[in-house]
């Protein structure tokens, strides 16, 4: 009896946990103000090449929560967690970057840039992107975390980047094929000038 009670009780505390520890993306709310920007692009062209560009991203506490706010809405914010997520455009049959509501399970999100300490006066930092983010159109997402590290509000940039991936061969690959190229061309004319010559000549011995 005692060890059925006893299991009971594991049983419930773990369904009490794992409720507490869901978290959904339709409760949070939006605080941030996010915006990034290619590093160094004039004019803005919106297109970055993955492993080659940095982006600026920048976050702060948005004008509507600093109205709004009354005093302590920001006390249970500790860190800041910016994310590099698919556009809506990305994600179409490829369920592999599948949103959902439930933040465990969400995949639109799954390039962590980095993480910061909060300030209600905001931060920024300079991500170069990494050589294995896939090709495809992205935002930036920015999560508060409280100090279980669960996310208690959120904000995301408006504006849509898309990267051009890795095409995976050297530029100095590329020269030396033409190298090879120009060579084997200067190569076969050579030869088929010296069967001419031979030609000539066995027809002139004759």
């Amino acid at each position: 009896m005692g060890q059925s009670l006893l299991c009971g009780a594991w049983v419930l505390f773990a369904l009490l946990s794992f409720v507490d520890a869901t978290v959904l993306f339709s409760t949070l709310p939006r605080t941030l103000a996010v915006e990034d920007e290619i590093q160094n692009q004039v004019p803005a062209m919106g297109l970055a090449k993955a492993g080659d560009d940095h982006l600026v991203i920048r976050w702060v506490l948005n004008a509507t929560a600093q109205e709004a706010a009354a005093p302590g809405l920001d006390a249970s914010y500790e860190k800041v967690s910016l994310k590099l997520c698919y556009a809506p455009v990305s994600q179409v049959e490829r369920g592999w970057r599948k949103k959902n509501d439930d933040l465990h399970k969400d995949k639109t999100c799954s390039k962590a840039i980095a993480t910061q300490k909060y300030t209600s006066q905001g931060n920024s930092t300079v991500w170069r992107i990494t050589k294995d983010v896939p090709g495809a159109v992205y935002f930036v997402r920015a999560y508060v975390l409280n100090s279980n590290g669960t996310q208690v509000a959120y904000g995301q940039t408006r504006n849509l980047i898309t990267i051009e991936p890795i095409s995976g061969r050297h530029a100095s690959i590329d020269v030396a094929a033409a190298i090879f190229s120009a060579f084997s061309v200067g190569s076969l004319i050579f030869f088929l000038a010296l069967e001419n010559m031979r030609g000539r000549r066995s027809s002139g011995s004759k």
